[in-house]
């Protein structure tokens, strides 16, 4: 199953993590240079993961002081994650999202706009104008 599978892989990722930070002093050191140059590093250095519950949506998901604290930011959630994510207004229990911890300005703002300009939507419909967004 590719949740399970993604799960595990952010968790192999995230134990790696930890174990090198956990090694002895005869180790060589890692420069903060190589570190970030990693894309395993960098994803878990800005992104972290949201685990959907039942009653879940976007729009509270991305409400969440943990998250964004701003539920019209609910757009940055599906565009970082539109590869798991076949329509906005559909999430299931269990799904895990990659949450963007230091989106830019100017994302932050397309988002937003999108948020207040989408229009009406349909359940099970993705709407043209989340394709356009997600084009972007």
């Amino acid at each position: 199953m590719k949740i399970k599978s993604d799960l595990k892989t952010y968790l192999l990722i995230l134990a790696a993590g930890i174990f090198a930070g956990c090694t002895g002093s005869s180790e060589k050191e890692e420069t903060p240079e190589a570190v970030t140059s990693t894309p395993a590093a960098t994803a878990t250095q800005s992104d972290s993961a949201y685990q959907v519950e039942r009653g879940d949506s976007l729009w509270g998901i991305s409400g969440k002081a943990e998250v964004y604290a701003n539920p019209y930011q609910w757009p940055l959630i599906y565009k970082k994650n539109s590869a798991k994510i076949n329509d906005a207004d559909l999430i299931y229990p269990g799904q895990v999202f990659d949450i963007d911890n230091n989106p830019s300005s100017s994302e932050v703002s397309a988002a937003v706009n999108h948020a207040k300009t989408r229009g009406s939507w349909s359940i099970g419909v993705v709407e043209a104008s989340d394709e356009v967004y997600l084009a972007r």
